[in-house]
């Protein structure tokens, strides 16, 4: 066999005369989403909260993913499964009008919970690391030592609509209590209220998601070379490219040159006095 391997795809290991074993993760399942949140509900600081209250009506403007809690757990009717519990903690900012003043900025929380099923492969393997100590803050335990990883990639959600509705007088039936960590409170400069508001404000989310287990594994791999970065360091912002290099991919914007008539919209982008 020829001292290069050509075609890398096709390479027989044994053949190799340099090969490298590496570790890695292994995908054993995975899935995709495309979510639409309908009628989430909003916890508002106490501020913004008394601000919806006296107002006439509040629009959501944007919405901020800060962080997601993911917990693993087998299913116990079906080896090799495992349940993802995934809850999405979102930032929610709106603004709501006050009579015939200008619109006042609200802002809270907003919880969603969702459950994905995906095979996870068997390991009787239990895998423990140097700097995992057992009960620490990464809550690393035996029972967790076999589990695969789960992984979670998602994009800010898309505000699709909003509304505000009265806290009604009668016994309605209550809400399961919110449990909230710490640091998802923290994260607000004032307490976030959680129940005893007259009015509350609800928003619908589109949100795509791709939900995925992962377990470690020792794979072998052909070296063909080591990997040298090209690319030299620089110690200014912008200075990785040439701006006239940059300048001269630009197309020509040959279409801008040519007049419009009375008749035709101005498609250029701009507005003019």
């Amino acid at each position: 066999m020829s001292d290069q391997c050509r075609d890398t795809l096709r390479c027989d290991p044994n053949d190799l005369q340099q090969a490298m074993s590496i570790h890695t993760r292994k995908i054993t399942d995975s899935c995709r989403d495309k979510d639409c949140i309908e009628d989430l509900r909003v916890y508002l600081t106490k501020g913004s909260q008394c601000l919806l209250d006296t107002a006439t009506c509040a629009r959501v403007r944007c919405a901020e993913l800060l962080y997601t809690y993911i917990d693993v757990e087998p299913v116990a009717f079906d080896r090799h499964h495992y349940c993802i519990d995934v809850t999405f903690y979102y930032r929610i900012l709106a603004d709501a009008t006050i009579g015939a003043g200008r619109p006042a900025a609200l802002y809270g929380l907003a919880v969603f919970t969702k459950r994905a099923v995906l095979c996870g492969e068997d390991s009787k393997a239990h895998i423990y690391r140097s700097d995992t100590r057992l009960c620490g803050p990464d809550g690393a335990t035996r029972y967790m030592a076999n589990l695969p990883t789960a992984v979670v990639e998602v994009l800010d959600p898309m505000v699709l609509s909003s509304k505000v509705r009265d806290v009604c007088e009668c016994k309605c039936r209550e809400e399961s209590a919110l449990q909230l960590p710490g640091a998802i409170c923290g994260m607000f400069d004032d307490e976030l209220v959680l129940n005893g508001e007259r009015k509350r404000l609800y928003v619908t989310l589109g949100q795509f998601s791709i939900i995925r287990l992962e377990r470690d594994a020792q794979l072998i791999v052909p070296v063909l070379d080591y990997a040298i970065p090209t690319k030299e360091c620089c110690e200014a912002p912008g200075c990785a490219e040439d701006p006239c290099e940059m300048f001269s991919r630009i197309p020509f914007p040959a279409t801008q040159f040519a007049p419009n008539g009375c008749d035709r919209e101005n498609t250029d982008g701009c507005c003019h006095n």
